[in-house]
């Protein structure tokens, strides 16, 4: 299992289910489940126009998982903005799980995995 930072809104609207695409300016080969981070930093402008507040969004740990099928450069949802998108799949919430963050898609440390009962 890997584990993903992704600032808030964008993490919350993941683990719920309404965003299907995780924009980044990397690829990836990795195809499979990982866990959602969300990341100490918080998108204001992102939280004001998706009508959430940013008091109310939790951060510095992990909020959900989803799974990565696809890797593209162009797709028809009207999330996708970046130059590489994550099609993502079998998004769902977790129990918020305070954990330190890191860049890119890594493994997901065996004592988070097994914390969270996974």
């Amino acid at each position: 299992m890997r584990i993903l930072s992704i600032r808030q809104p964008w993490a919350y609207l993941i683990a719920n289910g309404d965003k299907d695409i995780e924009n980044r300016s990397w690829r990836t080969k990795y195809r499979g489940l990982f866990l959602i981070h969300a990341s100490l930093a918080l998108d204001r402008d992102g939280c004001r126009a998706q009508k959430l507040l940013a008091e109310d969004m939790e951060t510095g740990g992990v909020v959900g998982m989803a799974e990565i099928v696809d890797c593209v450069t162009y797709h028809p949802s009207k999330w996708f903005r970046g130059h590489y998108g994550f099609v993502l799949r079998k998004r769902r919430s977790l129990p918020f799980v305070k954990w330190s963050g890191m860049l890119g898609l890594r493994e997901a440390p065996p004592r988070l995995v097994r914390r969270l009962g996974l």
